[in-house]
């Protein structure tokens, strides 16, 4: 199917799976500084199962993040070798784009969390400079309310990069936001801020289905990647909690992932990937079926 847009998948917990180093609270980070090579080698494989877009290494690079572990003088150093690893990925398979990941800057999920306005605003600014000459969009991701994506917005804007939103909602109730709020609620936030498209990630994909549903004829590119989580557990939100207290869905096969992606671009998506615990055999399989030049209708 053409015009369609294929996303990577999941770096962190994909990278968390082929260490055993102790996962921390630094997540991917971590295991970017301890072996950056299995960063290097996730963005390929990506690309060979049909990917357009390699996601830097930047979700989790935050201020308060490094701070804990003493390594906040690394700050900028890190932003830059995870966008240069993936523009190196893009140059050894011939084409891709490079996406700035902006995470949450606090606890994800979590729609009340995360500084003020203006100190936020500023936070994502600065990971802005620094991430601006290097890549070719900023990826806001895991967007959990409305306050949160008005504040990473205006830290976003004047760069003259492409601002792709990224929303996670509700895992039972896709036309909500992690903050109750209506997903439509979005777009009015939105609109006529320059924000060139509006995903779903980091919920369920049945979620995303709902969340898409709702979303129908936004005027503004669409798009769909889920986790493959059975729950986001109570456990996780305890101080200290790290990913490991998170349990993989069984189910969620490259071809159940796929199917869920179909209904995603029946439902007007443009651009589909996966986030954790979608690895490189889901996107092959989404690549496959999406690029085949066969309507999912």
């Amino acid at each position: 199917m053409t015009g369609i847009t294929i996303l990577d998948g999941g770096m962190g917990q994909e990278l968390v799976s082929r260490t055993e180093n102790p996962n921390t609270q630094l997540w991917a980070t971590q295991v970017m500084i301890d072996a950056p090579h299995l960063v290097r080698e996730i963005h390929d494989e990506y690309f060979v199962a049909g990917a357009e877009i390699a996601t830097a290494n930047t979700y989790a690079i935050h201020h308060d993040r490094l701070v804990r572990f003493g390594i906040d003088d690394q700050f900028a150093e890190l932003h830059l070798l995870a966008c240069r690893m993936a523009r190196e990925a893009c140059e050894a398979h011939g084409s891709g784009r490079v996406a700035g990941s902006f995470g949450p800057l606090d606890r994800t999920y979590v729609g009340d969390a995360g500084p003020p306005r203006e100190k936020a605003a500023a936070l994502y600014a600065e990971i802005a400079r620094l991430q601006a000459p290097h890549v070719d969009l900023f990826l806001a991701e895991s967007v959990p309310s409305v306050a949160r994506a008005r504040a990473t917005i205006d830290g976003l804007e004047g760069h003259d990069r492409p601002v792709w939103l990224a929303i996670t909602v509700d895992d039972t109730d896709g036309g909500k936001l992690r903050s109750g709020e209506p997903v439509e609620a979005m777009l009015d936030e939105i609109r006529g801020r320059g924000v060139e498209a509006l995903l779903i990630n980091c919920s369920f994909p049945e979620a995303v289905t709902q969340a898409l549903t709702a979303l129908q004829g936004a005027d503004l590119s669409l798009g769909g990647y889920a986790n493959g989580f059975t729950e986001i557990a109570q456990p996780y939100f305890v101080p200290g909690a790290t990913t490991d207290v998170l349990e993989a869905r069984r189910d969620l096969t490259p071809a159940v992932y796929a199917d869920f992606a179909e209904d995603w671009v029946r439902l007007g998506a443009t651009i589909v990937g996966g986030c954790c615990e979608v690895g490189p055999a889901h996107i092959a399989e989404l690549s496959r079926r999406l690029k085949s030049g066969q309507n999912p209708g």
